[in-house]
């Protein structure tokens, strides 16, 4: 029975959570292409995630899905799944993607999920129907499946054996360590046609189909990136993994600091780790200037920056070493830790530099989670983003330091040196006219939610208030930016999101309305 895709059929087609690269477009059923295709996405050379293959989709000559797109008839599904079953016997070792048949815009497709196997490097024939079959390894370059050959060729058997941590199994933990409403909240969340089926589905079926359950049937095993996103207290597996985040009102020599830890699943924790930094330590300073109505509105440290730097740290650290990820903030800096330090493919000057490109990434699954909720780009987008993000805002440029050893990697944002300093009531240096309003950069249609918020109220209640009947659209363009701007708090955020859960006005919320209703009245 094929299974059902654990992302969003349209954002995958889109490209819009996973990269052009790791998905190849097949207008028919092409045994030959689409074998080498599956296995050169089985030795994942750069440890991105795989990638999937959709047959029955054609695309222009940049890479881009046409629409409607061409589909394959009905009546060859199921052969179409033989002929693709008896095929992929033939990669040495075998190896089996996931198989899902959609149906998009009245066209019947079959999307192959096929995901880095455990068991690399892989080979495929070149030919199917070959009498006398040679058999090559293949990667992906770019966008296209090539034969591995000459030093490629003997840095992927380099690579024997040698799976992502966050793909491996977790003999210290069972099936029962998953959790079921989690796992079905985090595939509603993105969209997933699977999320239909969550209730009904067994744990271990579920798990299987996410891939963060495998094994054999009769002793199943959970994989590390399940706990990490679908166990109520990963740390309770592995040590450390959770953001400190210390406040040095004195400065990093001072005696004095605050300091809050954050625990739990892993997009659960950056999000409550994110809207704290931001509610508590994010200030903007508006400048007013006696020549032009016009004022200066700065951050003293921009949240798109922050934010990249703290996903980024989550996503790329690693989960064996036994520190968490540190946010030390003082008023003239912050500082996002995390251990060890960048990949060695990345040379020391150019990630100084802001110049990071990896060509390997230390937890391909992590990112491919992270990816799908909208908390990160992957393909080495983080430290562009940083350098954008503190430009825009006039601050000094971020540095990014590592030592020889990479044994720690940090991430230093500068305060804007005209950011006021809330506990002197003015700027770091010189004289101006400053003022401090409560300020939020709001969409419209988060501005009218947050007008219509009484109390406490569950996010049906919200949508309903709002007139509007698509859950999802809900989520994305009006609950989750406000969540991010820090209008709106769940009134219970330790435990797991549900139906059930609450949202209320932030205290900053109350007064931006109390504002924007002062100034109607002017």
């Amino acid at each position: 029975m094929p299974d059902k895709l654990p992302i969003n059929i349209a954002d995958l087609l889109r490209q819009r959570t996973v990269e052009g690269e790791r998905i190849e477009y097949k207008a028919g059923w092409n045994p030959d292409a689409i074998l080498r295709t599956l296995c050169a996405f089985a030795n994942d050379f750069q440890n991105l995630g795989g990638g999937y293959v959709v047959i029955g989709q054609d695309c222009d000559a940049n890479g881009q899905p046409v629409f409607p797109p061409v589909g394959l008839p009905a009546e060859q599904l199921d052969k179409v799944q033989q002929e693709l079953l008896a095929a992929c016997q033939l990669i040495q070792p075998p190896y089996f993607p996931a198989l899902s048949v959609e149906e998009v815009q009245g066209r019947h497709l079959i999307v192959l999920q096929a995901p880095g196997g455990m068991n690399r490097p892989y080979k495929a024939p070149a030919s199917v129907s070959a009498k006398h079959k040679s058999w090559h390894y293949y990667i992906r370059r770019f966008s296209s499946t090539v034969e591995a050959k000459g030093d490629t060729e003997r840095e992927l058997l380099s690579l024997t054996a040698q799976v992502p941590w966050d793909d491996r199994y977790a003999r210290q933990a069972s099936l029962a360590d998953l959790s079921h409403p989690l796992m079905r909240d985090y595939l509603r969340e993105v969209g997933s046609a699977l999320a239909d089926d969550a209730d009904s589905l067994p744990l271990e079926a579920l798990g299987r189909q996410m891939n963060v359950v495998g094994g054999p049937n009769e002793a199943p095993w959970v994989k590390n990136v399940g706990l990490l996103f679908f166990n109520d207290a990963p740390d309770r597996f592995f040590p450390y993994a959770q953001i400190d985040v210390v406040w040095f009102p004195e400065g990093a020599g001072g005696d004095r600091f605050d300091e809050k830890i954050f625990k739990g699943p892993l997009a659960r924790m950056i999000r409550e780790a994110l809207a704290y930094i931001q509610r508590n330590y994010l200030h903007e300073t508006v400048i007013k200037h006696p020549d032009r109505a016009e004022a200066t509105r700065v951050w003293n440290f921009p949240y798109v920056a922050v934010e990249e730097a703290l996903v980024n740290a989550v996503y790329h650290r690693s989960y064996e070493e036994r520190e968490p990820v540190e946010v030390r903030i003082g008023y003239d800096e912050l500082v996002i830790m995390s251990v060890p330090g960048p990949d060695r493919s990345i040379k020391t000057a150019d990630f100084e530099a802001g110049r990071a490109v990896s060509r390997r990434y230390r937890n391909r699954r992590i990112g491919e989670f992270l990816k799908e909720l909208d908390l990160t780009e992957g393909r080495s987008t983080g430290v562009p983003k940083i350098l954008k993000a503190m430009a825009a805002n006039g601050s000094p440029p971020p540095r990014f330091e590592t030592d020889d050893d990479r044994l720690v990697c940090a991430v230093h944002l500068p305060a804007h040196p005209q950011a006021l300093r809330p506990e002197t009531g003015g700027p770091g240096t010189g004289t101006m006219d400053v003022t401090m309003d409560v300020t939020m950069d709001v969409t419209p249609e988060v501005a009218g939610l947050l007008k219509r918020v009484q109390g406490e109220m569950s996010r049906a209640e919200l949508q309903a208030v709002m007139g509007l009947r698509n859950a999802d659209h809900f989520r994305k363009a009006y609950l989750a930016p406000a969540m991010a701007a820090g209008a709106l708090e769940m009134t219970d955020p330790t435990s797991p999101r549900s139906t059930k859960q609450r949202y209320r006005l932030t205290a900053k919320a109350r007064q931006w309305l109390q504002q924007q209703a002062l100034e109607g009245h002017r």
